[in-house]
């Protein structure tokens, strides 16, 4: 789930609130501090928020109700899923490999997990982008002794302030101990646990510092956000990202994967060639569709109310991220 990085902080203190203070509740759009104005895809933006921004932190949820699970998709490879994106694990002699962290208040869970498939210490976190149910336990896994890699771009804007267009809300710069102390433009291979690990870099698709991993001898691929498997995308066009992206990179998967290959999604579940393919196809139609109504002179409103999505919503948009949400998105990513 792309959660921006103050998401951590935020779910990490939610517990601690005052006896008496005001909860932070759905129907508060003031307190959740966006300043989205009146208009028909209001509640769409909201939803987008909260599952940008963790909501279990927001319906006060603590993280002690999170359960990290560990799932074999490989010899030698697992992905774990807790709260955020899907991590994955490359496991063996040479160390452990990780792919994402989630977030803080989870390392230690995370940890307790890979220990019981392994014994070998944490060496590389790889960070598929900047968002923070992705990289909120860079901080923590950093001080484990964990070496940070990940694009260029992802330090860039962990670095920095950056604005959530999607969210209407500022994030703060991380921490300097969070922050990815390895970086690469095009692609960086790990020579590991007896595989070929290759991360590259895709053009702007959910993000403009996506990277896609290859397992190349356990025939695996972590591909980050770049796909939801089984939900309409996040296209956070603030970062970059824009839907003729995502789409070019499921096609560049494609072509290099094999009806036998395992999936790890940013979100969802594990999945297949024919998953992607499906997926794909699905966007391509809609994204025609979209591009379609913005040709024709319509405004951004006009197009999430002619419903582009409608015969996908109830396949796709029954997460947090809707239809209309996604239609919207997918207009501001369009030339």
């Amino acid at each position: 789930m792309p959660d921006p990085r103050e998401a951590r902080v935020d779910l990490a203190t939610a517990h601690e609130r005052t006896p008496g203070s005001p909860r932070r509740g759905l129907s508060r759009r003031r307190g959740l501090g966006l300043p989205f104005p009146e208009g028909p895809e209001v509640k769409a933006k909201l939803a987008a928020c909260l599952w940008l921004t963790a909501a279990p932190a927001l319906a006060q949820q603590d993280f002690s109700k999170v359960e990290v699970k560990a799932e074999k998709v490989a010899e030698g490879v697992y992905m774990l899923t807790g709260a955020g994106g899907n991590i994955g694990l490359s496991v063996g002699q040479s160390g452990t490999f990780v792919i994402d962290d989630q977030y803080a208040p989870l390392t230690k869970r995370i940890l307790v997990a890979i220990r019981e498939i392994t014994p070998h210490p944490v060496r590389f976190v790889v960070n598929t982008h900047w968002h923070g149910d992705h990289t909120g336990g860079n901080e923590s896994m950093g001080q484990a002794g964990a070496l940070l890699v990940a694009h260029e771009n992802v330090r860039k804007r962990m670095s920095t302030e950056q604005f959530m267009g999607a969210l209407g809300r500022k994030v703060e710069p991380s921490p300097e101990g969070a922050l990815p102390v390895v970086t690469f433009t095009d692609a960086v291979t790990f020579h590991w646990n007896g595989d070929e690990i290759r991360a590259y870099h895709v053009p702007p698709a959910h993000t403009d510092g996506d990277v896609i991993i290859h397992f190349a001898k356990a025939d695996v691929v972590h591909m980050g956000d770049v796909f939801f498997n089984g939900g309409y995308p996040f296209i956070d066009t603030s970062s970059g990202g824009r839907i003729d992206g995502v789409i070019a990179a499921a096609e560049r998967v494609l072509a290099g994967i094999s009806e036998k290959t395992r999936l790890i999604p940013g979100h969802g579940p594990l999945g297949t060639k024919a998953d992607l393919q499906a997926w794909h196809d699905g966007l391509k139609t809609l994204r025609d569709r979209i591009a379609k109504l913005k040709a024709e002179g319509k405004t951004r409103d006009q197009a999430i109310a002619a419903k582009p999505t409608a015969d996908y919503d109830a396949k796709w948009g029954t997460g947090f991220m809707k239809g209309d949400t996604f239609t919207g998105l997918v207009y501001d990513s369009l030339p």
